[in-house]
């Protein structure tokens, strides 16, 4: 019986371990979707990644399925999946547009998502429709309360 009340302590202990590392790498100058998509947006060009939050709880990604080039995204519709060594998700873009380049690197480098969520683990970049769909999107401070939140549910 000790052992098991000790393993129990244990994992929420490293619960709570976890929980505080997603928030370390929230970024100011991003957008995000409730769905973990980030989308950083200069002139009519956004590029578009899963968060940091989202990479940790995939874990080790393994294949990264991308778009064409040229395709239509729309806000809150599936453009491609996530392959990881736990489960396999959809990402959605988090604003309208045409797909003007995709991260060729995450064909031989998928783990860069994992190592670089925010910087070379990008997954495309969009020609932005209606730049006011950013206004349905969170900044870095209503975001890192929505994980908070989300976390505790589990």
């Amino acid at each position: 019986m000790a052992s098991k009340l000790w393993a129990t302590k244990a994992a929420s202990c490293l619960r709570i371990s976890v929980f505080h590392r997603g928030f370390a790498t929230v970024l100011k100058d991003l957008k995000y979707a409730d769905s973990h998509e980030w989308v950083k947006v200069e002139g009519n060009s956004a590029t578009v990644g899963i968060t940091d939050h989202a990479q940790d709880h995939l874990g080790d990604v393994v294949y990264v399925e991308l778009p064409e080039v040229g395709a239509a995204v729309k806000q809150g519709a599936s453009f491609g999946a996530v392959e990881s060594v736990k489960a396999t998700s959809d990402i959605n873009s988090p604003i309208s547009g045409k797909v003007v380049e995709i991260n060729k690197e995450l064909h031989d480098s998928p783990g860069l998502v994992n190592a670089s969520a925010y910087e070379n683990g990008w997954i495309i970049k969009v020609e932005v429709n209606n730049s006011n769909e950013l206004n349905s999107l969170m900044d870095s401070d209503q975001y890192a309360k929505f994980c908070e939140e989300e976390d505790a549910k589990h």
